[in-house]
């Protein structure tokens, strides 16, 4: 049985200062003693891949690029950034001090 599996959106963005666009990982059906449990109870996922980067904030006149890059594996705060839909794909734009972590 072959799983499905969601494409890298075709969503040209480019996030400003020091910002990032992370496409967030699909939660999977899970059943509970043979329970269905509902979109609406579902836990907001918390990784994704980054699938831009900003250039990085100004400080003091010169840029302080950001430490993730393209591709990057990352968890990020349940309930920070803003969710983006577009094409029928949402996104996450988040500031970079809010991710948490670099998987892998």
């Amino acid at each position: 049985m072959a799983t499905a599996t969601k494409a890298k959106p075709k969503i040209r963005i480019q996030p400003l200062e020091d910002r990032v666009v992370i496409l967030p990982d699909e939660e999977t059906e899970t059943m509970r003693g043979g329970l269905y449990i509902p979109d609406t109870a579902k836990e907001k996922p918390t990784q994704g891949e980054v699938i831009a980067v900003g250039p990085g904030r100004v400080e003091k006149g010169a840029r302080v690029p950001v430490d993730l890059k393209v591709g990057d594996r990352v968890i990020y705060g349940k309930y920070s950034g803003t969710p983006f839909t577009t094409e029928g794909d949402e996104v996450i734009i988040i500031k970079a001090s809010d991710v948490l972590a670099k998987l892998g």
